[in-house]
């Protein structure tokens, strides 16, 4: 089920570091333009992709991914859209993970069946769908794991001991420890307290621990790299992509690069801790 994922970790682990798991928004700022910034993601250093499926209600998401979100829908981009650019990614990239996150609406009105039909044929290693909980497995997280994608959960810094083994339990790939009570990319966390989180759920999983949510330079990534399995960018890199677009939202010669040259600092700043 999670072969790509499983082998991402083992050899980040083969090299005694982090793994660099990058976000972006699938369609931002168009589908061309969004196709040549996910190949260019594992290229800078990225070890896992998460490619954003955008939504018009986006509960979690803070105002760079929202933004993002709706320059995508602008242009046209759906679910049907995204797995189309996955495929294209996948006739130059067999090896690097790719993990669909958004929302179940889109998931629902596309029809879970086809949905896992297609999204597997596309070639998607996991699934985080952020407002579905434990308490609806049934609805979308057994049967992806039925059809062997993995389905990613999310832990808190208010899960707590009762709650965890309910987020635990059909969890696979990773685990996605969200490092802010809040929305994306709108504050910076506690390092300290991070560090302390990921130890305690590593006493309850095998699962690979990657902490995101607030993430934004290399610095900080190294800070998240010494206590984690990963670390997880996205609001720094949907900003880094809508600095470079020009007055009307176009992508323009530098759009690409400005999300790649973030990616390699990132990677400088995860490759930059041994870990034991």
């Amino acid at each position: 089920m999670t072969a790509r994922i499983d082998a991402a970790f083992a050899r980040c682990r083969a090299e005694k570091r982090a793994a660099l798991v990058t976000y972006v928004m699938a369609g931002d700022p168009d589908p061309e333009t969004s196709l040549k910034v996910l190949e260019a993601l594992p290229k800078s250093g990225a070890d896992i992709v998460e490619f954003g499926l955008p939504f018009t209600d986006p509960m979690a998401d803070g105002p760079a991914i929202q933004a993002a979100g709706l320059r995508a829908l602008k242009a046209g981009q759906d679910l049907k859209g995204t797995l189309a650019l996955v495929r294209r990614f996948r006739e130059g990239d067999a090896e690097t993970p790719v993990v669909l996150m958004g929302y179940y609406n889109p998931i629902h009105t596309y029809g879970v069946e086809p949905f896992l039909a297609d999204a597997k044929a596309a070639g998607i290693d996991g699934l985080i769908v952020v407002d579905l909980p434990p308490e609806e497995d049934d609805e979308l997280c057994l049967p992806a794991r039925a059809q062997g994608l993995a389905f990613i959960r999310l832990a808190t810094p208010t899960t707590d001991d009762r709650r965890l083994p309910a987020v635990l339990a059909n969890t696979a790939g990773f685990v996605y420890y969200v490092s802010i009570t809040g929305v994306t990319g709108t504050a910076t966390p506690d390092f300290g307290k991070v560090a302390q989180a990921v130890t305690r759920i590593t006493a309850k999983t095998d699962l690979p621990i990657v902490v995101g949510f607030g993430v934004r330079t290399g610095e900080h990534a190294a800070a998240v790299a010494r206590g984690a399995d990963g670390v997880v960018v996205g609001s720094a890199l949907v900003d880094a992509l809508a600095r470079s677009l020009d007055a009307e939202g176009r992508a323009g010669e530098g759009t690409v690069e400005a999300v790649a040259g973030l990616v390699r600092e990132l990677a400088g700043g995860v490759r930059g801790v041994t870990k034991g």
